[in-house]
């Protein structure tokens, strides 16, 4: 069976929150075991935007620190949910950015806060929120504006932002008939092939070894490709009408400047993480529109069925915010996770 839409979550908890001198922790493993659909996760970030472009959500720049070597970055942000009527702060820190992979090590947590009652909700590993919300925004992303008629979609990386990435293309745009994957670790690979099966079971992926003829036929670019990868798909190699969506590495700066339309999750937070897209004179283009308003129907998204789009998928924390808050919902009512007297 595939991933069948769900009609979105409610936005309000039914598990109340503690009391003032306790904080739930919601762990790796509280949170790996809660089932959750595709679909259910589209429609929390897909609300979430929604809720944010009306005006009822605070989503303030996130805070960056990063020493002069480049060998970690850090992350603070802070934000409120209107509709769910929820604070929370996000942390996220990486470690080993000048090594390999498997010498890295990441922590990321959020801490949610009922805004109705003053309470603390939970605390939470926000590796599995981040895992899912950013692979959402990019199929959102592609189901606003992707040509008509988009068939072909190819992800290069393998990592935690790869391996779910086609899954959730095909929950936006069940049209796609032919997946394309670019990746170099077997293990990755085999990740990927594994969701895929998980959630379209009829459904499998080529393995390309020539990205620019890959590319060439690809009407959706999804590039999640950690920071050492090699690939670095060029404008001139993309069709008529191609959407390059960038969450990590894997699209060349020209794909950027020389597009016909640039959208972004976020201005201000691409212009503070995409740097590495920057000219020669360390410059990048302004935005033709953030993605909230495209999403809600008041900015245009795509305007020419040839237009070459390129979109950049940075992280909201209201995003992180309202999925952590599903992920909260579903786990108290479970009876998951572990108290702690943290205030007493």
């Amino acid at each position: 069976m595939t991933d069948t839409p769900a009609a979105p979550a409610a936005a309000t908890s039914d598990a109340a929150p503690g009391d003032d001198t306790h904080l739930r922790i919601l762990s790796t493993t509280d949170l790996a075991g809660i089932d959750i659909s595709l679909a259910d996760v589209v429609a929390t970030v897909e609300g979430a935007y929604r809720t944010l472009q009306a005006g009822q959500s605070d989503n303030p720049r996130k805070l960056t620190v990063k020493p002069q070597d480049g060998h970690s970055v850090s992350y603070a942000m802070l934000g409120r949910d209107g509709s769910r009527e929820v604070v929370a702060i996000k942390t996220s820190y990486k470690h080993g950015l000048d090594k390999g992979r498997e010498e890295q090590h990441y922590y990321t947590s959020l801490t949610l806060y009922d805004d109705v009652t003053g309470l603390p909700v939970a605390m939470m590993d926000c590796s599995r929120i981040g895992s899912l919300r950013t692979p959402a925004v990019s199929a959102l992303l592609a189901r606003e504006l992707a040509a008509p008629g988009a068939r072909t979609a190819l992800v290069i990386g393998t990592g935690t932002q790869g391996r779910l990435a086609l899954p959730f293309l095909l929950t936006t745009l069940p049209d796609l008939d032919r997946l394309l994957l670019s990746g170099t670790h077997p293990e990755g690979i085999a990740a990927v092939r594994e969701q895929l099966r998980t959630h379209f079971p009829d459904r499998d992926v080529e393995i390309v070894t020539d990205l620019r003829a890959a590319a060439a036929d690809a009407d959706v670019i999804v590039a999640t490709a950690g920071g050492h990868t090699p690939a670095a798909v060029e404008a001139s190699w993309l069709k008529p009408g191609a959407l390059s969506v960038l969450v990590g590495h894997g699209l060349a700066p020209s794909t950027l400047h020389e597009a016909d339309r640039v959208i972004a999750t976020s201005e201000a937070q691409m212009n503070v993480t995409g740097t590495d897209m920057a000219d020669a004179e360390g410059k990048l283009p302004s935005v033709d529109a953030e993605f909230p308003p495209v999403l809600a129907g008041v900015s245009a998204g795509r305007t020419g069925a040839d237009e070459r789009i390129f979109a950049y998928n940075s992280g909201l924390v209201v995003t992180d915010i309202a999925l952590g808050h599903r992920f909260a919902q579903l786990a108290l009512a479970q009876g998951l996770g572990t108290e702690v007297p943290l205030w007493r």
